[in-house]
């Protein structure tokens, strides 16, 4: 098994806790929805809520990179020829790695300052740095996935 499946396959299980969280969210507005009409609201549902799409939207990503499926508007670059296509393909990825890394590393030191601090959501107490270490952690995974595909692309046709 190559670098680039084996990226997958841990890129491939982020992707199903971010499918659950998703399923979560769904679940708990469908119910809160029908729990409001006999006057039961789910306490902190807006909270709930807004840290499942955090984790969707965090935790997809590397797999969406890895399985290719992010869209491209190539309107430029069709036009030119094949080697720099694959030069700016090298350059955009690189240029990715270095952003990943960079929010990686500051949604750890936010993490670090929300865990000193002890800041957690208003009502169900919830902490907020779980999800902040999180995301750092899919952050620096998507840099590392980019990495591979960078390396991928230079094998290729080097």
């Amino acid at each position: 098994m190559d670098l680039f499946e084996r990226c997958k396959r841990v890129n491939r299980y982020l992707y199903l806790i971010g499918g659950f969280a998703l399923m979560f969210m769904m679940l708990l507005t469908v119910a809160d929805v029908i729990l409001r009409d006999f006057d039961h609201p789910i306490v902190g549902t807006y909270e709930l809520v807004g840290f499942s799409a955090a984790v969707v939207i965090g935790f997809c990503i590397p797999y969406t990179t890895s399985a290719r499926s992010h869209i491209t508007v190539d309107f430029l670059t069709m036009r030119l020829s094949a080697g720099i296509q694959r030069i700016l393909r090298v350059i955009t990825r690189l240029l990715g790695v270095f952003l990943f890394i960079f929010l990686g590393y500051n949604l750890f030191i936010m993490g670090a300052d929300l865990w000193r601090s002890g800041e957690v959501s208003l009502t169900i107490q919830m902490p907020f740095y779980p999800i902040a270490f999180g995301i750092g952690v899919c952050c620096f995974l998507q840099a590392f996935t980019q990495l591979v595909d960078v390396v991928g692309i230079v094998r290729r046709r080097s």
